[in-house]
């Protein structure tokens, strides 16, 4: 299972979503541009020494992205979905898309996506941190697929 951001503009919310990948064992996908240096500090600083137990690759855009993933499924998470993602049916393979921060991903993105899912919130909220989408999506998708690492 991978985990792949869309043009992330926090560094440390990429930091804790490294960290996170490397304590469940998912890879990270960072779809490029970024809205901050990658060799900032923040980045490194959220991730702490986890930065090294985890695999990252960097795309130069979506299309090249794209390219590299081969038949797995890609599920966007998104706000604009109606289906849950308590209620979708992950594969081990699938990698699991979030786009940035101040708005998703453009339409062309949404429409390439092979399932689009949403994190059940009260309707009188906008979102819900992207690290924290991430946790949850992740632990869901794993726990789906008996891929949760063992204690």
């Amino acid at each position: 299972m991978r985990i792949a951001l869309f043009e992330p503009e926090i560094a440390g919310n990429v930091g804790a979503v490294l960290r996170l990948g490397a304590c469940l064992g998912a890879a990270v996908d960072l779809i490029e541009p970024m809205g901050f240096a990658w060799d900032d500090r923040r980045v490194r600083r959220t991730a702490m020494d986890y930065i090294d137990h985890v695999a990252i690759t960097r795309h130069a855009g979506f299309d090249a992205f794209r390219a590299t993933i081969g038949a797995a499924r890609l599920v966007l998470f998104t706000t604009k979905s109606r289906q849950s993602a308590y209620e979708f049916a992950f594969t081990a393979d699938d990698i699991l898309l979030f786009g940035k921060e101040s708005g998703g991903v453009p339409p062309a993105v949404a429409d390439a996506c092979d399932a689009r899912v949403r994190i059940p919130m009260r309707p009188q909220v906008r979102s819900m941190n992207l690290a924290t989408s991430a946790a949850l999506a992740l632990g869901e998708a794993l726990r789906q697929t008996a891929s949760l690492p063992g204690g």
